[in-house]
């Protein structure tokens, strides 16, 4: 800093100066200098490829490509511009998008796989195709490639190898405090650690309350994290509903808006969120199974919340979701889908909490039948239920119900 005052108005000095806030992530200062330049100097065009590359830094990426456009026309084969363009091209579409750009460099005859710059994105492109072998052997010196290789560890279930990528690095951008904060809450998470769940919030703090980011989507996503973290879920769906309409089709988005508006009791729009989500592997965890059969059940859909058990395979989870269901049932009202999941429980563990739950649903379907509320047919499955349990209570119960139905004319043998 003492030596800014030694830099005069020269275009190397102000080069200068732009450069070094463009390094220190001082992407307004940079812009300023080179469009001042700029309209000094239009026929020096690289400055457009300056210029450009300080908007994509601020995520306006369409604007960026404006101002590509016009180096490009006159240097159409320019590897860093078309890389440029290319990666405006992945935050504005998708990965195919981007390396439909690249391809334009590969029909002139540049060899693609000899750009480290190039080799780094195209692994970025194809959503990690290949990032082992490319990404350990960059990450010395393109700083991003480090970066990369920790979000490929985190959606491959490495955890531990994301965190020792990180742990030491020191954040200065805020791509990596994020990622600092998302690796720490996921290994707070798996072990427990109340340590590493705080630096996650304190990471995460930093960056939603920074001017900077305040108002960015990542920015916002960070002080939504920070509060879910902290279990304040009413503030979370206050920071997520503000950026809706922009992650439609972001899974991580819906499953996280999904869970925090069922933690508020807005079921019906916590259904609608986890239904969103698309990802199998997602929609095979546990987490996200338990939470939709909670809403189905919240919302009047017990049948749903049981065919999610019937696919599931016999397990510690099953069992768990099965108490779920019967609980869940049972406080709603919904007693037939009670009495099946304490059926099943009861089969599996003869605890007598169980069949005291089952009675109890079972007594339940019978009152709705008799107020007219239950479909009269329930009655069968009522009574077949009672009959899987060996109880002195079974006999009286089953008498009482097959005379109220002999009584009122329903055949349920």
């Amino acid at each position: 800093m003492l030596r800014h005052q030694d830099l005069t108005d020269t275009n190397e000095d102000q080069l200068s100066l732009a450069a070094i806030h463009y390094l220190r992530s001082h992407f307004q200062e940079a812009t300023d200098i080179y469009k001042r330049l700029l309209l000094e100097n239009r026929d020096d065009l690289a400055l457009n490829v300056y210029v450009a590359m300080c908007y994509y830094k601020l995520d306006y990426y369409d604007v960026s490509l404006e101002i590509l456009a016009v180096y490009l026309q006159a240097h159409p084969d320019s590897a860093i511009a078309v890389n440029l363009k290319a990666c405006n091209h992945f935050r504005l579409y998708n990965g195919k998008a981007a390396e439909a750009e690249l391809k334009v460099l590969q029909d002139q005859g540049h060899a693609l796989q000899a750009n480290d710059l190039i080799r780094h994105n195209r692994v970025v492109f194809s959503q990690g195709e290949g990032a082992l072998q490319v990404l350990p052997q960059l990450s010395d010196f393109i700083p991003e490639a480090r970066l990369n290789l920790v979000i490929y560890y985190l959606r491959h279930d490495g955890m531990q190898e994301a965190h020792e990528l990180i742990k030491d690095v020191e954040p200065s951008t805020p791509q990596e405090y994020i990622l600092k904060g998302v690796v720490n809450a996921s290994v707070g998470q798996a072990l427990g650690s109340r340590e590493h769940v705080k630096m996650a919030q304190q990471f995460f703090q930093l960056v939603g309350a920074s001017a900077s980011e305040c108002d960015t989507i990542p920015g916002r996503q960070c002080m939504a994290s920070c509060f879910f973290l902290l279990k304040q879920f009413e503030d979370v769906n206050i920071y997520l509903n503000s950026i809706k309409a922009y992650m439609y089709n972001d899974d991580d988005f819906n499953w996280n808006h999904g869970v925090s508006l069922a933690q508020t009791g807005n079921y019906k729009a916590a259904e609608e969120a986890l239904l969103l989500v698309q990802n199998e592997r997602y929609k095979a965890e546990y987490c996200y199974i338990s939470w939709l059969a909670r809403c189905y059940v919240m919302n009047g859909q017990p049948k749903n919340a049981w065919e999610l058990y019937l696919k599931m395979d016999t397990s510690n989870e099953s069992f768990n979701l099965l108490q779920l269901i019967a609980n869940d049932c049972y406080r709603m009202g919904q007693f037939l889908y009670a009495a099946k999941a304490f059926d099943v429980l009861e089969r599996l563990d003869p605890d007598p909490e169980f069949w005291e739950g089952k009675r109890g649903a079972c007594v339940g379907v019978f009152q709705q039948v008799v107020a007219g509320k239950a479909a009269k047919e329930d009655l069968r499955d009522v009574l077949a239920m009672v009959r899987n349990t060996s109880n002195p209570q079974v006999e009286y119960m089953v008498r009482i119900i097959s005379k109220w139905a002999s009584n009122n004319g329903i055949k349920i043998s």
